[in-house]
């Protein structure tokens, strides 16, 4: 699911940082609830995945990132950080998506809403 096509009322959204704290390339890990999501600033967005590899379960995270793709460190499945599309084998599952918006300078994660 890219960014573009989720419905803010069904997520919450959380304050994670400011955009002055993120540079083009950075990345920041983020616990939220019981799961790892990684914060990605690319090409003036932000992009958040859940920091997991489909293939394995392993951590994604770690991985290069390569233009809009997120290449797992342990075995080269490659992801689209805007979508979540596996787009090389082993993966062929997608990796979740977050819908990810900048309200007042700061970058907010949404986060599914239990009743959505």
């Amino acid at each position: 699911m890219s960014q573009e096509k989720f419905d803010a009322a069904k997520y919450e959204f959380v304050q994670i940082t400011s955009v002055n704290e993120m540079e083009d390339g950075d990345r920041l890990f983020i616990e939220l609830g019981e799961q790892t999501l990684i914060l990605l600033a690319v090409d003036g967005g932000y992009y958040a995945v859940r920091d997991v590899c489909t293939h394995d379960d392993g951590p994604l995270g770690d991985g290069e990132l390569e233009g809009w793709q997120l290449v797992c460190p342990r075995h080269g499945a490659r992801f689209d950080i805007r979508t979540g599309e596996a787009l090389t084998l082993p993966a062929v599952v997608d990796v979740p998506v977050f819908p990810v918006r900048v309200v007042g300078g700061m970058i907010e994660v949404g986060i599914p809403r239990d009743n959505a």
